[in-house]
């Protein structure tokens, strides 16, 4: 080991000694902690000091690792405890059925945290291999940690749920620096601000207090830059409702049980249209929105179904639901998609838009020529195809949208086509698969974020909640209760101009990230 950093690690005492200094299973179970106690900053606690609390024993513990080896495992512990209480609800959804799929849960939950604890861990590594001490790696560690996000978000099909940046997603303005740089480049300010802390004990104490507060009080300073921002930002951002639309958004609140059970099919499909007509105001909708899956029909196969969807679409509008569709429409059926599709007064679908982020294990099984003995969670033996990507869906009577069905909508940079803007995005799920859990709450505040990147507004039709209108900042119009059943009706807000983010995506991060990698450089060489 270098001299220098030897002289570095010795300069650890009191609390930041004794926590670098645990072995064995106590190191494991305080890591552990400390990464569920991150989590519970996000959706719905939103406890932000928590993030402080976690980050800055974190890097003490990285710091002070003996290899690059420990400290890629101290990272490997704290994200297991981080995604294993943070996705939880993943159990949720094998145990509607737990004689088949009961014993994937450990799988699921702590193996699927297994697997994203790699990316924490390789930040972790990364950080501990940066050869300056200090506040340059603090910085280093902050752009390791989003770099491993971005990372989740591509290998293996994808998975950036829970991001770190949608801690803020409880306050509007704090949201709002995701216009320029992005979930992730928020992410990176966030992260920043919760590890410099550490760095005033972990510093030479020779050194002044003053100048070892100097890099946490930059990065304090940096994050009220952001807030400030924000409020910049919504000063005077009315909201602006599209003339002559008026969206009904159903969400039938049908347990996933009862969704999933052949029996009580037609009655489920039945419900939807009830709500749709029964409610009161049905004269003054334009566009009826029904959630995920809410059609369980192959509508070119079934005879009537045109019919019966035409009697839910109000004159001169469109009836926009989520559906299966099979192809080819008749024969054998080859290829199946989950998806959208828009129904005119006719009963006729005049419009599709294809999930094409499907979900591991859930729409299809990956590498199935290996795993031929497992089985997709949702009903059916044939796996789903994925979609083309992002598309622009224009209707007569209807500003253009980009439909994205169930997760899709946390794919940050992902979510329209960069060709064919749209004017708002039209989520369309079915949470009920995660129960009364945090997982919906998560879903909700990554689909805000969204809105705020594109600077699009977003509405959202969930069959048990949460469903809801967003406007172009990310502010909540109106949102029903989880779980419940409901039907709202809501204007549909205009659009902004296109954000920096949405007309750079994430190369606007990536600068971010690369002036910080610069600054902790140059500051160290300073140093």
């Amino acid at each position: 080991m270098p001299k220098a950093e030897t002289a570095h690690r010795q300069t650890l005492t009191g609390l930041p000694a004794r926590l670098a200094g645990l072995t064995g299973w106590r190191r494991v179970l305080l890591l552990s902690l400390l990464g569920a106690g991150a989590a519970v900053a996000l959706p719905p606690f939103h406890v932000l000091l928590l993030l402080i609390v976690a980050f800055v024993p974190l890097f003490w513990m990285i710091e002070a690792a003996a290899r690059i080896r420990g400290a890629f495992w101290t990272g490997f512990w704290f994200a297991l405890g981080h995604f294993t209480f943070g996705l939880y609800w993943i159990a949720h959804s094998m145990l509607l059925d737990p004689l088949r799929f009961g014993w994937m849960i450990p799988f699921a939950v702590c193996g699927l945290a297994a697997l994203l604890g790699l990316f924490v861990g390789a930040a972790a590594a990364i950080t501990r291999a940066w050869p300056w001490p200090g506040a340059s790696r603090a910085i280093v560690f902050a752009i390791a940690w989003v770099v491993a996000e971005w990372g989740r978000s591509w290998v293996m099909g994808g998975f950036p749920w829970n991001l770190i940046a949608y801690s803020w997603a409880a306050i509007d303005e704090m949201m709002q620096p995701a216009a320029l740089v992005g979930a992730y480049g928020l992410g990176f300010v966030t992260v920043l601000a919760a590890t410099m802390p550490a760095t005033i004990a972990s510093a030479d104490a020779r050194v002044a207090l003053g100048r070892r507060l100097r890099p946490t009080l930059f990065a304090a300073a940096l994050l009220a830059l952001a807030g400030g921002f924000g409020i910049w930002r919504l000063a005077g951002a009315d909201i602006v409702m599209v003339p002559d639309v008026t969206l009904r958004i159903v969400q039938p609140g049908i347990p996933q049980t009862l969704k999933n059970d052949p029996a009580a099919r037609q009655a489920n499909f039945e419900r939807h249209r009830t709500l749709t007509l029964e409610t009161p105001g049905f004269e003054r909708i334009t566009h009826v929105l029904w959630p995920e899956a809410s059609v369980p029909y192959l509508i070119e196969r079934e005879p009537g179904i045109g019919a019966f969807l035409a009697s839910a679409v109000p004159p001169g509008g469109y009836l926009l639901a989520g559906a299966v569709r099979g192809e080819p429409d008749s024969g054998t059926i080859e290829r199946i998609f989950n998806g959208l599709s828009a129904i005119d007064p006719n009963g006729v679908r005049v419009a599709t838009g294809d999930k094409f982020h499907l979900v591991p294990f859930g729409e299809y099984v990956p590498l199935r020529a290996w795993f031929p003995f497992i089985a997709k969670v949702t009903p059916g033996s044939l796996d789903f195809t994925p979609g083309p990507g992002p598309v622009t869906v224009r209707l007569p009577g209807l500003p253009a949208f980009s439909p994205l069905i169930c997760y899709e909508v946390i794919f940050a940079g992902d979510v329209v086509d960069d060709t064919d803007r749209p004017d708002w995005l039209l989520n369309l799920t079915n949470d009920g698969w995660f129960g009364i859990s945090t997982g919906p709450h998560q879903h909700f505040a990554a689909a805000r974020f969204r809105a705020v990147e594109e600077g699009l507004p977003l509405v959202r039709a969930a069959n048990t909640g949460i469903s809801g209108v967003v406007d172009a900042w990310g502010r909540i119009v109106l949102r029903t209760g989880l779980g419940d059943e409901a039907v709202v009706d809501s204007g549909l807000p205009t659009a902004l101009p296109a954000t920096p983010y949405a007309r750079w995506a994430n190369l606007a991060p990536v600068l971010l990230l690369l002036a910080a990698l610069v600054v902790a450089t140059l500051g160290a060489r300073r140093h």
